[in-house]
């Protein structure tokens, strides 16, 4: 099953299980987000953000050598419902295998791409 949404803004925290942070790492609007569930064991969703851009904060630390190694929540809404609790998605236990690749623009500006795994959604 694949779930798809056009142009959300993505909030990366770092996972910290006994300590959850409530500072985002950084904050990205993406033009397109795709999550699909898999047959895997350990890493039961994989997703793609496709042409997205920092807000605010610092993405370049996952791909750097500390923060390939950590694990991260990654949180959107979806504003489909009447109801505001449910509009938040999650992916937890996120991890970019391929780190995130990215392309300059003739201005300096970059536009992101990445791939990643999680072992938890919410989806719906």
């Amino acid at each position: 099953m694949s779930y798809s949404w056009e142009k959300p803004v993505i909030i990366f925290y770092k996972e910290r299980i006994k300590d959850p942070e409530t500072k985002a790492l950084a904050v990205v609007k993406a033009r397109k987000l795709t999550v699909t569930k898999t047959e895997e064991k350990e890493n039961k969703f994989t997703g793609t953000i496709k042409d997205f851009f920092p807000i605010m904060g610092d993405i370049d630390y996952v791909t750097s050598k500390e923060g390939k190694n950590d694990n991260y929540v990654l949180c959107w809404f979806e504003d489909k419902e009447e109801d505001f609790t449910k509009f938040w998605r999650q992916l937890t236990s996120a991890t970019f295998p391929n780190g995130i690749s990215f392309t300059t623009d003739k201005r300096g500006k970059r536009t992101y791409n990445t791939e990643c795994k999680a072992k938890h959604a919410k989806l719906e």
